[in-house]
């Protein structure tokens, strides 16, 4: 296990993402992959990725790596996290077993010589990732160093809401402090995201827990918890991340963005070679 990753997580300066995700993966449905599947193909506008090489930063549960590759993409999926390296592998084993074009490694967005090895990829995706890094902006700048001339980078960032982001910051600092932290976040917040989502129901006519599956194929729960612990936590606003990305030559295709706590989501393609 990565040592690094250990003692941030002692040091309180990291949420175990992949124990999370290890949890999510019981509750893994055909229905959810299909989901996720549309999701992805909803926001790169493209029905098969066949031919195409993908590169999965933070692969979290590796749904996404696993949609990618039903696409037929050629997938590499990597994560800082061994918990989350250990549910991409899973996946591998359960629905794509011995296949070559999937290649499952620990690494960080954050280590220039591991990133250098990779080569380019026609399609580098990173979903609500970057901004758990600790070191957002590097972390982008790496990603987006590793996409193709004409390539696809996608990602998602969470929303800068000012005032709001920093005391959030401060939940999820509290969260992963150690078992205390965890508990009084744990007590105030999930009554409060149940009421929150129990009225939402009521006055919709629709069951926001059993319909957030459409959300990308995602868990309601799990997804809680995720948002409480994310940490380390940075966001940037649309317009912070798009100029960023059209300084380094990238174009945007589609752009989809929040006026909440959730992400804003970006495809851009790259105009020119690295």
């Amino acid at each position: 296990m990565n040592i690094t990753f250990e003692t941030e997580v002692s040091r309180g300066q990291r949420f175990e993402f992949g124990r999370n995700w290890q949890n999510f993966l019981q509750t893994l449905s055909d229905e959810r992959i299909i989901i996720a599947e549309q999701s992805m193909i909803g926001m790169l506008g493209l029905q098969d990725l066949a031919g195409k090489s993908f590169l999965d930063i933070g692969s979290g549960s590796g749904l996404f790596s696993l949609v990618a590759r039903r696409l037929n993409a050629k997938v590499h999926s990597f994560d800082f996290d061994p918990f989350s390296v250990a549910c991409t592998r899973e996946l591998r084993s359960k629905y794509f077993p011995d296949d070559p074009d999937w290649s499952v490694e620990e690494g960080s967005v954050l280590d220039n010589d591991y990133m250098e090895s990779l080569g380019n990829f026609d399609i580098v995706y990173s979903w609500g990732v970057l901004h758990h890094t600790g070191d957002m902006w590097t972390a982008l700048d790496n990603a987006a160093s590793k996409t193709k001339r004409n390539g696809i980078l996608f990602i998602a960032i969470y929303n800068d809401q000012g005032w709001k982001s920093v005391a959030w910051r401060n939940v999820k600092k509290c969260y992963c402090s150690g078992t205390s932290g965890k508990m009084i976040v744990s007590a105030v917040f999930f009554p409060y995201f149940f009421f929150r989502s129990l009225i939402k129901s009521i006055v919709s006519g629709e069951n926001k827990f059993t319909g957030y599956k459409r959300k990308r194929g995602m868990s309601i729960v799990h997804d809680w918890i995720d948002w409480l612990g994310g940490f380390p936590f940075e966001v940037a606003s649309v317009e912070a991340t798009s100029h960023f990305l059209k300084e380094r030559k990238f174009s945007p295709r589609n752009i989809r963005t929040t006026k909440g706590n959730g992400n804003n989501q970006f495809v851009f393609v790259r105009e020119t070679d690295n």
